[in-house]
């Protein structure tokens, strides 16, 4: 069986319209990418489609039958073959894997519960495709990258026909992803039909057949091979342009980054190479977390940007956590030539260091206050000590909103209401203003976040760098690291296991060997230069 997607909907929060008229066709047995800057709606319309949020009105069809809005649900799209995977998971961190798998429909034989089955049917699933999961382990104890792959297989070892996947490569490593959008495409020729959200047009033009752009809500484009069908706010007639691509046959991205953005990607800037005496502003001796991470010795200089990539589960969470103080560790970190392995996390900030979280969800934001609140947390210089200084709060508030374009532009807004790329802006604001700034810890600083967002928030990082910070980046995202970094070590197994600097980075095979590094070919570490 086949599935295929029809729709035209409408969805309106209190105070913001998130869809009108956003328009979507999927034909069956394809991989069609849905794309657009943050707060653009796809994860609504998304979470429409699998039945979890209700759509205001419109039209749906699936597999060429008018689905009633009014009573479709989760159960009602499961019926119909369709599974999702939402940003930020939809597991309990307190069940294992296999035990959310089940839940709501736990098997039994003679009224004990049999996990074992389904376990086995998981794990040799999650082989076959490339995307290993441990059945038995508890969510809350997996990298958000485990935890994500482990839902994708779930949702297709229960027989998703039409699979929803909103930016499932985020919390992926390289390697993984590539082994994701083969397993697409296999599934797309077998008669699997994938949604796929995304922010990375590079992945776009690997995989997918067709693209939907939506731009505020609105579809504004459908690009194919060869063709583009542009839409109106103002008509319910598309028009349908022969718009052959400048790059053969294939998908052209750079159209469709400028119908995401409405024009033209902010240009990117550099940051010169740090002094050769500069003062070093972050400092690691011999830092260790137990079985995770050993002997981490390494220094941030100010002005240097400094990357950390690694396959997810090698010890570069735990790094940065030892390094914001939120896991015991042992050895030394320093702090703007201050000793910090002993200060607490609020201590460290203090101190200056600055810690975008790599989950900020759970460790950047507080999601049911304002955005203005989150973006003053921790910062009494602001707020005031003993009497919340509001006129202050909205201030700064406002200029953040303002810099980083967080959307909806209002201070009042909640967190949690927001996308997951505004949300990410919001940690960014906060902590890339605070005082006195000597270092930054950024985790995955641009997960989940739009072209024209990635390219503020590096420009942030830069400047901070510019301005006598050392900043350092972990990320699964080697384009993102060559872009950033004067320096990318590599982490294996818990050490770091090569460097590559300043030229070596500029070569074209860079990113092959920082590759082989994370996968520990014995050549290329031999390679790297220290």
């Amino acid at each position: 069986m086949t599935v295929s997607i029809s729709a035209e909907l409408d969805k309106t929060y209190p105070g913001a319209r998130v869809l009108e008229r956003a328009k979507l066709e999927v034909e069956a047995g394809t991989v069609h990418a849905l794309v657009g800057e943050n707060g653009a709606g796809k994860s609504t319309l998304v979470k429409i489609l699998a039945g979890i949020t209700p759509a205001d009105r419109g039209t749906l069809s699936i597999a060429g039958t008018a689905v009633d809005l009014a009573t479709w649900t989760r159960r009602a799209a499961r019926a119909a073959h369709i599974g999702i995977v939402q940003q930020h998971g939809a597991f309990a961190g307190t069940l294992s894997v296999v035990e959310n798998a089940v839940l709501g429909a736990e098997p039994t034989r003679r009224g004990v519960l049999q996990l074992e089955p389904t376990a086995a049917a998981l794990s040799a699933l999650g082989q076959k495709i490339g995307l290993a999961i441990e059945p038995w382990i508890r969510v809350d104890q997996l990298s958000l990258g485990a935890a994500q792959r482990a839902e994708i297989v779930t949702a297709l070892h229960f027989g998703a026909k039409l699979l929803l996947l909103d930016e499932p490569t985020a919390v992926l490593a390289p390697i993984e992803v590539q082994g994701l959008l083969a397993t697409l495409r296999d599934l797309a020729k077998a008669g699997t039909t994938i949604l796929l959200v995304t922010h990375k047009l590079d992945e776009v033009k690997q995989v997918a057949d067709a693209v939907t752009v939506l731009r505020q809500g609105t579809s504004v484009a459908r690009f194919q091979t060869g063709t583009v069908t542009r839409y109106s706010r103002s008509t319910s007639q598309p028009t349908e342009l022969t718009h052959p691509p400048r790059d053969g046959n294939s998908l052209d991205v750079s159209e469709i980054a400028r119908a995401m953005v409405g024009g033209e990607l902010p240009p990117g800037s550099s940051v010169p190479a740090p002094a050769t005496d500069a003062k070093p502003m972050l400092v690691l001796r011999s830092v260790g977390v137990a079985g995770e991470l050993s002997a981490i010795d390494l220094a941030v200089h100010a002005g240097e940007i400094v990357g950390v990539a690694g396959v997810d589960g090698n010890g570069q969470r735990e790094l940065g956590l030892a390094i914001a103080g939120l896991v015991a560790h042992t050895g030394a970190v320093d702090i703007a030539g201050h000793p910090a392995a002993r200060l607490t996390p609020k201590q460290r900030l203090a101190a200056g260091l600055a810690h975008v979280p790599e989950d900020r969800m759970h460790g950047g934001l507080v999601l049911d206050a304002s955005v203005a609140d989150n973006l003053c947390l921790g910062r009494s210089d602001i707020t005031g000590r003993f009497v919340i200084d509001r006129a202050a709060v909205a201030t700064f508030a406002d200029a953040r909103i303002a810099e980083l374009d967080i959307r909806p532009p209002s201070r009042d807004a909640i967190a949690r209401s927001l996308s997951g790329g505004n949300q990410q802006k919001l940690v960014i604001g906060r902590e890339l203003s605070r005082p006195k700034l000597a270092a930054v810890l950024a985790a995955q600083p641009t997960r989940g976040v739009d072209l024209g967002a990635v390219a503020k928030i590096h420009d942030r990082l830069r400047a901070t760098a510019s301005a006598g910070a050392g900043v350092l980046v972990i990320s699964a995202d080697l384009d993102e690291l060559l872009a950033l970094c004067h320096r990318i070590v590599v982490v294996l197994r818990g050490r770091i296991v090569g460097v590559l600097a300043g030229p070596a980075l500029l070569h074209g095979d860079a990113r092959a060997k920082l590759g082989q590094l994370m996968t520990g070919s014995s050549d290329a570490a031999a390679e790297a230069t220290a």
